[in-house]
């Protein structure tokens, strides 16, 4: 909800342009609290994309970012699909495992929808009963409702990690898309 705050709801829009892990702060009620500006962008009025040549972290910056320095909101979602591939999977975008020819979004594209269990993080799914024949269950089979959430974040994070920036979803769409996997997870 900060990052839609900066992105949509403040005058200007502000990009973070490094938004990972430890730059993403948990209060006692396990609340998220975006910190270090150090690098953020303002994007002045009717500018949707800026260059510049300060890079964010590697693993979480946006190919176009990487690239040619083109900084938008587009790329703070991309960092933040990152984020919850993280999340979901326990490996860090620069695992040894992830070289030039496997990163950490195509490690998670390769096995979903259906072989989602290889890749989920083992901490996440220990004493949750939604792993059936060593696998989800399909989304479309009534099942459990975590294992309807975990597919549903994984989604939202592929919908984050488009190729093409303007084929991502906005920061708007991520909080609409979560709050709704909230409200199914408290029904």
């Amino acid at each position: 909800m900060a990052m839609e705050y900066l992105h949509h709801e403040y005058m200007v829009p502000i990009v973070h342009c490094d938004l990972k892990p430890s730059n993403v702060l948990l209060d006692e009620d396990m609340t998220a609290h975006v910190a270090d500006f150090g690098i953020a962008k303002i994007l002045v009025q009717e500018e949707e994309i800026i260059q510049t040549n300060t890079l964010g972290t590697i693993g979480y910056i946006a190919p176009e970012y990487g690239l040619d320095g083109q900084v938008s909101t587009k790329g703070d979602v991309y960092s933040f699909g990152i984020l919850l591939l993280e999340t979901l999977t326990g490996k860090r975008p620069t695992d040894d495992m992830f070289s030039q020819e496997l990163s950490l979004h195509e490690w998670v594209i390769k096995s979903y929808p259906g072989g989602l269990t290889e890749v989920l993080d083992p901490n996440l799914v220990h004493d949750l009963d939604f792993v059936e024949d060593g696998d989800i269950a399909p989304i479309n089979k009534k099942g459990n409702q975590i294992e309807q959430v975990v597919v549903s974040i994984f989604e939202v994070a592929l919908l984050c990690l488009k190729e093409i920036p303007e084929e991502r979803i906005d920061m708007r769409g991520i909080v609409a898309q979560l709050n709704k996997i909230r409200a199914q997870l408290k029904s």
